[in-house]
C-alpha cells in the first residue's frame, strides 16, 4: 500500500480543504490532504481505519454511502466525526465514488461547519464594521423589517405553513400551523418534524420518513400534492390534511422544502356523513320502491270482501280471538282449508295491532319459484347471484316495524325453514351475498291448509318453527260446517259483484239460498265468490241464478267446472286412498294400487310420501 501511496495521492489532485480517499472494502484511509490531518489532529491518518473517526451516525453514514453509489455523489450533515482527541466535529460530508486500481474508493470532502459559520460571522462583522455605525444600523433595520414582514405574511395565511431544511429539521412554522397542530415553535424548531407530526398512518402503521412525500421533496427535488393523509397533534389526536410539499433552492443548491397544508377533517367527516346518508337514502328508496310495488300488487288483486262476515258461533269465536291477540306482538298460526279466508283473518289481526301504520307484507310461498324463495325472504346484494343487478331487501326487511304474513308456510323448503327460524329468533337478517346483519322487528302471522302434525312427521315442516309461529293458533272452519253464514256472505259478495259489474242489485230467492246452503263447498268462500260472480253475469232477470257442481269424482270432471289446486290435490289424495283400500295396502304387483292407477310403483311410493299418507289412512 505504501508503494501505491503516490498513486492514491493523485486522486486528491485539485482537492481543496480536508479530503480523504477511503477503501470501502477494507475501511482504510488510502490518502489525505494536509487539511484533513490538521482537522483530525492526526498526521498519521494514512493507513488508519475510518470507522473510529465516526462519533455518531454510523447508520446515516451507511445510507450516505448507498446514496453515493446510487447517484454518483451525495452529501450529508447527519454524521458526527471526532478527531484523535475525541473532540466532536460538526461537519458536512460530500462524497464521490471512484473505481480504480481494482478498488472501490470513496473520496470524502469534510466541511467544518463551525469554521464555516465563524468565517461567515467574521465576514459579516467586517462588512458592518467597514460600513460604520450607520451602515450597521441600516442593515439591522433592514433585516428586522424583512423578518417582520415575512412573519406577518406567513401568519396571515389561513393554511398551515412550515419549512424544513435538507436534514428534515424544522426551520419555521406559521401561526395557522401551530393552531391546527397544537405544537409551538419551541416544540418544533430545529426538530425532526416528521417524527413529531407525521410518524404513523391513521391505521397505526409506522410511517418511515423515506416513504414520506415531503422527504422526497427535499431529497429528490419533487413537488408532491397529497389529498388525504394525517398529521398528529401534540395531544395525540390525528387531523386529516391535504398538503403540497415544494423543494426550496438557494441558487442552484437544494436546501430544503416548504409544506403548505390545510385541515380537511371537517370536510372529510361531512363527506363521510354524506356518503352514509346517500347509502341510507338509497336503501330507503329501494325499500320504498319494494313497498310501493307490493302495495300496488296488493291493490290490483281483486278481493271478494274486506270484513269478516258471519254470525255462526265459530265466526264469533274467531272474532273474539282476533280482539284478544290482535293488539299484542304474539305470533299467530292460522289453519284451515283453501278459500276459508285465512288472509282475511291475518289482515284483521294486523289492523288490530299497533303496527297497522305500516303495511302488512304478504309473502305467498307457493307463488314463488323454490330457488328464489330465499332471496325473496332474506333479500340479496348486487352480484349475489346471476341476475342480481342491485341490492334488494327481502320480505323480512320490508316488514320491519310491521307484520309479515307468510301464506302457506309449508311451501317453504325444509332447508330454509331453519334459516327463517334463526332470523326470527335472533331478530336479524343477512342478505344473500352479504355478511352484514340487519336488525328486524316484526310480527309474524303464518297460515297453512295442511295437517301440521302430519307434515312435521313427514319431515316437510320443522317442529321448532311451528312451535315458534303457533304461539296462538286460530282455526278457520270450512264453509260447509257453517251454513248459517252463507246468507250473509252471499248478500255481501253479491253487492260487491254487482257494483263492480255496474248492474242493478239482484234478488236472492229462497230456493237459490237453500241450494247454496245444501252445497258442500269444497272451495269454501272463494268458490262461493266465483259462483256468485258467474251467476251475476249469466242471470238474465233481476233474480240471481246459480249453477254448482254437486259432486266431483275422479275421471268425471266436467269441462265447465273450475277447480282450485287444493280441490285437485284433494281429489288425487282421495283417489290414492281408494286405490290402496282396493289393493289391500299393496302397492306393487298386478293387483297392486300402482297397477290400478296405471303408474309405476316407485311413482306411487313417492306420491304417498309427499302427501304424508300412511297405512292408517286406508
Amino acid at each position: 500500500m505504501k508503494n501505491r501511496a503516490p498513486i492514491y495521492d493523485s486522486l486528491l489532485a485539485g482537492a481543496f480543504g480536508p479530503t480523504l480517499v477511503i477503501d470501502l472494502d477494507n475501511d482504510l484511509i488510502l490518502a489525505t490532504t494536509e487539511e484533513a490531518s490538521t482537522l483530525f489532529s492526526d498526521p498519521n491518518l494514512r493507513g488508519a481505519r475510518f470507522a473510529p473517526l465516526i462519533a455518531s451516525g454510523m447508520e446515516d453514514f451507511l445510507v450516505f454511502i448507498t446514496e453515493v453509489e446510487y447517484r454518483g455523489t451525495a452529501w450529508t450533515r447527519k454524521v458526527t466525526l471526532q478527531d484523535s482527541k475525541n473532540k466532536f466535529l460538526n461537519c458536512e460530508l460530500t462524497g464521490k465514488l471512484v473505481q480504480q486500481f481494482e478498488r472501490k474508493m470513496l473520496i470524502v470532502h469534510v466541511l467544518d461547519l463551525e469554521r464555516l459559520e465563524q468565517h461567515a460571522a467574521e465576514v459579516a462583522a467586517g462588512s458592518i464594521y467597514n460600513g460604520g455605525l450607520v451602515e450597521w444600523q441600516r442593515a439591522q433595520s433592514f433585516f428586522a423589517d424583512l423578518e417582520r414582514e415575512n412573519e406577518l405574511i406567513l401568519n396571515a395565511a389561513g393554511e398551515g405553513i412550515y419549512g424544513v431544511n435538507a436534514d428534515g429539521k424544522t426551520t419555521f412554522v406559521n401561526r395557522a400551523a401551530q393552531e391546527m397542530l397544537g405544537w409551538t415553535t419551541q416544540d418544533l424548531l430545529g426538530k425532526d418534524i416528521h417524527a413529531q407530526i407525521h410518524h404513523h398512518h391513521l391505521n397505526g402503521d409506522r410511517y418511515p420518513s423515506h416513504e414520506c412525500p415531503i422527504y422526497q421533496s427535499f431529497r429528490y427535488e419533487q413537488v408532491n400534492r397529497i389529498e388525504d393523509e394525517v398529521f398528529w397533534r401534540k395531544d395525540g389526536k390525528p387531523i386529516r390534511v391535504a398538503y403540497v410539499s415544494t423543494p426550496i433552492y438557494d441558487g442552484a443548491q437544494l436546501v430544503g422544502a416548504v409544506v403548505i397544508f390545510r385541515d380537511i377533517t371537517e370536510r372529510w367527516e361531512n363527506e363521510r356523513k354524506l356518503r352514509e346518508a346517500m347509502d341510507e337514502v338509497a336503501a330507503l328508496r329501494d325499500q320504498l320502491e319494494e313497498e310501493n310495488a307490493y302495495l300496488q300488487e296488493a291493490i290490483s288483486i281483486e278481493r271478494a270482501h274486506h270484513d269478516i262476515i258471519g254470525r255462526s258461533d265459530v265466526v264469533l269465536d274467531i272474532i273474539t280471538k282476533i280482539e284478544l291477540v290482535g293488539p299484542t306482538d304474539t305470533n299467530v298460526l292460522i289453519r284451515g282449508e283453501s278459500g276459508v279466508g285465512k288472509s282475511l283473518v291475518a289482515s284483521a289481526l294486523h289492523e288490530e295491532s299497533s303496527r297497522k301504520r305500516r303495511p302488512m307484507i304478504h309473502f305467498k310461498a307457493g307463488a314463488v319459484n323454490p330457488e328464489k324463495i330465499e332471496s325473496e325472504l332474506f333479500g340479496h346484494v348486487r352480484g349475489a347471484f346471476s341476475g342480481a343487478l342491485k341490492d334488494r331487501p327481502g320480505k323480512l326487511e320490508l316488514a320491519h316495524g310491521g307484520t309479515l304474513f307468510i301464506d302457506e308456510i309449508a311451501d317453504i323448503p325444509i332447508e330454509l325453514q331453519g334459516h327463517l327460524l334463526n332470523a326470527l329468533q335472533n331478530r336479524e337478517v343477512i342478505r344473500l351475498g352479504d355478511d352484514r346483519t340487519r336488525s328486524i322487528d316484526l310480527r309474524v302471522i303464518a297460515s297453512t291448509n295442511r295437517d301440521v302434525d302430519r307434515e312435521v312427521l313427514a319431515g316437510r315442516l320443522r317442529g321448532d318453527l311451528m312451535l315458534h309461529l303457533g304461539v296462538f293458533p286460530i282455526l278457520c272452519p270450512p264453509l260447509r260446517d257453517r251454513p248459517e253464514d252463507i246468507p250473509l256472505l252471499t248478500a255481501h259478495l253479491l253487492r260487491l259483484t254487482c257494483k263492480r259489474l255496474g248492474r242493478k242489485p239482484l234478488v236472492v230467492t229462497e230456493g237459490v239460498m237453500r241450494k247454496l246452503q245444501k252445497y258442500h263447498w269444497p272451495g269454501n268462500v272463494r268458490e262461493l265468490a266465483n259462483v256468485i260472480e258467474r251467476g251475476a253475469i249469466t242471470s238474465q232477470s233481476d233474480k240471481l241464478q246459480v249453477q254448482m257442481q254437486s259432486h266431483v269424482a275422479p275421471g268425471s270432471i266436467p269441462t265447465t267446472s273450475l277447480l282450485t289446486e287444493a280441490e285437485i290435490e284433494n281429489i288425487r289424495t282421495t283417489n290414492m286412498i281408494a286405490c290402496m283400500k282396493e289393493a289391500n295396502g299393496q302397492v306393487a304387483g298386478e293387483t297392486g294400487a300402482a297397477a290400478l292407477l296405471g303408474i309405476k310403483p316407485t311413482t306411487l311410493y313417492s306420491r304417498l310420501k309427499k302427501s304424508g299418507l300412511k297405512e292408517g289412512d286406508w
